[in-house]
C-alpha cells in the first residue's frame, strides 16, 4: 500500500514504523473475513482493511474525527487477521500506533476518559485484592453486569515446599492472584511434579498491557521496566525460563523486546526476557512422560473437556494445538469448537466493560459452539476469557493447568 506520511510523522519513529507496516498491505481483504468486528457489524471500517484506510488517511494528514476513533476502539486487537494475512501485515502494533496518534488529535468525553483512567490505573493496583474480596463478599447483590465481572471466591491450595535444581520464573499477574489464585498454585504444584521449581519475583507486577493497550504506553513501559528490574537477578542466577499461564501476559512479555528497542537501558534486557518466555503450554511435551506415571486418577475419557484458544495463544503467539495433543498423551478427551474456534470470545482485556454489547455477543456465539460439544467442563489459558465464558454458563470454566492439577492431586 503506498502511503504519504504528512511532515508531522515523517519526523516521528511511530509514524515511520506505521508506514513500513502499511506498505506490507495490497488490499486483499482476506482479513475481513475472520474479524469478529466486521462478521458482527458488517461494516468495512468495523474491519482490519478499512481501519488500516483509516490510520494511512490519518499519517497522511486527514484530521481524525471521533467517529475514527470508535472504529479503532471496536477492534479487539484478536490479531485473528494477522493469522489470515497473506502479507505477514503487523497489524496488532499499527494499531497500537494508530490509537496512540488519533488519542492525541481527539479528545475522549469526561465519563469516558474516567473510566478507562479507572481500568488502567485499577487493575494493576495493590488495592484491586482486597477490592475483589469485597465484591465476592457483595456479589449475590450486585447487578448482573457486576456480578459477571467477579467470580465466586476460590479456593487457591497449597504452594509446594520442595525444591528443585531446574527453576522458572513465573509472573502472577495484576488480577489473577485476587480473582482466580488457583490458577498460579496449579501451576506451581503441576512444575513441582515435573521437577521443576516455580519462582514468583516479588516486586514483579502488571505485565504492562493494561495500560499499554488504552493508550498510557508510558505507563505500560514503565511497568514493562519495572519486571525486567525484578526478573534479572534471577535471570543472571540461572532461571531456565519465565513462565506465563495467561496468554495475555504472555504475549505481551514475548513483545518486551519490541516494544522496548528504542531504549538505551532496557533494549538488551528486554530482548532477552522475550527470548526466555515461554507460555505454560510450551513446557507440556517435555513434562508429558515425567507427569503420566504420577496420575493419581485416570482421566475419564468419556468427559469431553471442550477448550477455547485464546487469541493471545493461537494468534498472538501463534500456538495451536498444543494443549489438546498434550492433554490428550495424558488421557483428556479435550476438543475444540467445530465452528469458529479461532474467533474471539469478546473479552479481549478490557473491551468487555468498554464494548459490552459486542463482547456479549461474541461471548454468547462462542458458548454455543461450545455447547455443541456437550462439554463436562470448559477449559481456557487466559484468565480473561476464563471469566468472561464463565458469565455466560453454568458449565464450570477452568483453566487447562487446573484440570492437571486435579488428576495428580
Amino acid at each position: 500500500m503506498q502511503t504519504n506520511l504528512s511532515p508531522e510523522y515523517k519526523a516521528r519513529a511511530d509514524g515511520q514504523a506505521a508506514e513500513a507496516i502499511l506498505r506490507k498491505c495490497v488490499h486483499c481483504g482476506f482479513c475481513t473475513a475472520t474479524c469478529p468486528t466486521y462478521q458482527l457489524l458488517g461494516d468495512e471500517l468495523d474491519g482490519p482493511r478499512g481501519r488500516i484506510y483509516l490510520m494511512k488517511q490519518v499519517l497522511e494528514g486527514a484530521v481524525p474525527t471521533r467517529k475514527t476513533q470508535m472504529h479503532l476502539d471496536r477492534c479487539l486487537t484478536c490479531r485473528n487477521c494477522e493469522s489470515t494475512c497473506p502479507s505477514g501485515v503487523d497489524y496488532g502494533h499499527l494499531i497500537d500506533i494508530g490509537r496512540k496518534i488519533v488519542d492525541e488529535k481527539v479528545p475522549r468525553p469526561a465519563a469516558e476518559k474516567a473510566v478507562r483512567w479507572l481500568l488502567k490505573e485499577g487493575l494493576p493496583s495493590p488495592l484491586f485484592g482486597p477490592a475483589m474480596k469485597l465484591g465476592q463478599m457483595v456479589r449475590p447483590l450486585m447487578p448482573a453486569a457486576l456480578k459477571n465481572k467477579i467470580p465466586a471466591k476460590q479456593q487457591a491450595g497449597a504452594w509446594p515446599t520442595q525444591t528443585h535444581a531446574r527453576k522458572v520464573l513465573m509472573l502472577a499477574g495484576c488480577v489473577q492472584p485476587a480473582m482466580m489464585p488457583n490458577i498460579n498454585t496449579a501451576t506451581a504444584r503441576v512444575l513441582d511434579a515435573a521437577g521443576i521449581q516455580t519462582v514468583v519475583a516479588a516486586k514483579a507486577g502488571c505485565c504492562g498491557a493494561v495500560k499499554f493497550h488504552l493508550n498510557d504506553q508510558d505507563g505500560g513501559k514503565a511497568e514493562m521496566r519495572a519486571n525486567i528490574d525484578a526478573w534479572w537477578p534471577h535471570i543472571e542466577s540461572g532461571v531456565e525460563a519465565i513462565v506465563m499461564n495467561a496468554s495475555g501476559c504472555g504475549v505481551t512479555v514475548k513483545e518486551y523486546g519490541h516494544i522496548l528497542a528504542d531504549d538505551p537501558a532496557y533494549a538488551a534486557k528486554a530482548a532477552r526476557i522475550s527470548g526466555l518466555t515461554k507460555d505454560l503450554s510450551e513446557l507440556l511435551p517435555a513434562m508429558v512422560p515425567v507427569l503420566k506415571p504420577k496420575l493419581a486418577k485416570t482421566p475419564d475419557a468419556k468427559k469431553v473437556v471442550g477448550f477455547h484458544p485464546p487469541c493471545t495463544l493461537q494468534h498472538g503467539q501463534q500456538l495451536k494445538g498444543g494443549v489438546e495433543q498434550h492433554l490428550g498423551a495424558l488421557g483428556f478427551t479435550v476438543m475444540v469448537a467445530k465452528n469458529e474456534a479461532h474467533l474471539c470470545c469478546g473479552s479481549a482485556g478490557t473491551y468487555s466493560v468498554l464494548n459490552p454489547e459486542l463482547s456479549y455477543q461474541l461471548r454468547d456465539r462462542k458458548l454455543g459452539h461450545l455447547n455443541e460439544l456437550k462439554p463436562a467442563v470448559i477449559t481456557s489459558a487466559n484468565i480473561g476469557c476464563i471469566t468472561h465464558l464463565q458469565s455466560g454458563t453454568e458449565i464450570p470454566v477452568r483453566h487447562w493447568i487446573e484440570l492437571l492439577d486435579d488428576a495428580l492431586a
